[in-house]
């Protein structure tokens, strides 16, 4: 068990004393009851422990991954749906993966770059994890019926201005690239460079899916279930077209963004893609220490503030119960709450006897 306190321990110590006092110091007039104060004393002691923030630790990221930012740069081209990651199209496997690094670098902030015939940044920076997996989990693949030819370094340009721009407004946060593709270039011609400044990217991999067998592609953007679509057509043989993996351009791209390059398998954890991201060398540009911190980690604030808001309600009910009890009266005696004239069984305003 360990505690995130959201201020100083010597502040909420110092809050919860003087919340004491006010609730067991004897006060003018009627004393609450023993039952009251222990009440009361339960409320402060359930803020308090919320304000600790208890939790379990999960597993474990380098400190400096609090102050790095991960850009996640993905193919989304129409082979990004050939089925051979396993059975499943390869764009499930760059979405699992997407998902489970976030969920081990706990503390950075990702952003989501897609590409095609264009590139697009899907998500900007945040440090919400979860929104980065949402939005690689409704990524979806280019309408095929338009698919004219991509590039692998598509990218690029959109790359290096995010990341020039990020470093101009952070220069102390490291920049860790992963870039999510099969490496088959479609345009018609040879790629051109990717044009990122090596400078600008402290870390990261190349991450390939597909086979060399390859795989089929089922038309996209057609309404219905995947079974719906046929497959996609070679023109030059009028077969299903098949889209095979081009490790070669990866390799290219991994040199030209300074990264390792790893081809992915259904399955396999992505403590192998981890261990190939060295944060060690991330220390010449962040100013945190690197050393362990706390990542995935599990709260249970919440527990407390449930009790906190089971007493608060029972104050509230008590408080509403006191003021409805010093209404009735009034009302029983045919008194106004207003104060004015009591009326008769009529409705008539009774006469003020001299």
């Amino acid at each position: 068990m360990t505690l995130l306190p959201v201020m100083s321990v010597g502040v909420l110590v110092l809050a919860v004393v003087v919340a004491l006092a006010l609730v067991w110091w004897p006060q003018p007039g009627p004393q609450p009851s023993l039952r009251t104060r222990v009440r009361r004393t339960l409320l402060v002691a359930a803020v308090l422990v919320a304000s600790l923030r208890p939790g379990l630790p999960g597993a474990e990221v380098r400190a400096s991954a609090s102050e790095l930012n991960v850009f996640f740069v993905v193919d989304t081209t129409t082979s990004s749906m050939a089925e051979d990651f396993g059975t499943d199209p390869r764009m499930s496997g760059m979405r699992a993966d997407i998902t489970a690094i976030s969920g081990r670098m706990a503390g950075a902030r990702f952003a989501l770059i897609t590409f095609d015939q264009a590139a697009v940044l899907r998500m900007p920076l945040t440090s919400d994890g979860a929104a980065v997996a949402a939005a690689a989990e409704t990524m979806l693949p280019e309408t095929s019926a338009w698919s004219r030819g991509s590039s692998v370094t598509a990218a690029g340009p959109l790359l290096q201005q995010t990341l020039a721009r990020v470093a101009a407004a952070h220069p102390e946060r490291a920049r860790a690239v992963f870039y999510l593709g099969d490496g088959e270039q479609t345009s018609g011609s040879p790629p051109a460079a990717l044009g990122v400044d090596q400078s600008l990217v402290n870390g990261g991999a190349v991450l390939g899916y597909g086979t060399t067998g390859g795989g089929q592609m089922h038309e996209t953007g057609v309404p219905g279930s995947r079974a719906d679509a046929g497959w996609l057509l070679d023109p030059s043989t009028g077969k299903p077209a098949v889209s095979v993996i081009d490790e070669g351009q990866l390799g290219s791209i991994a040199q030209q963004l300074g990264v390792p390059y790893l081809h992915r398998s259904p399955g396999e954890s992505v403590d192998a893609v981890l261990g190939l991201v060295d944060l060690t060398g991330l220390d010449r540009v962040t100013v945190a220490q690197d050393g362990p911190l706390s990542a995935g980690r599990e709260e249970f604030y919440w527990i407390a503030l449930l009790a906190v808001a089971g007493l608060v309600a029972w104050e509230v009910g008590l408080a509403l119960a006191r003021l409805w009890g010093l209404r009735r009266p009034r009302r029983a005696r045919g008194i106004p709450e207003d104060g004015g004239i009591p009326a008769d069984r009529d409705g008539h305003e009774e006469k003020v006897r001299s």
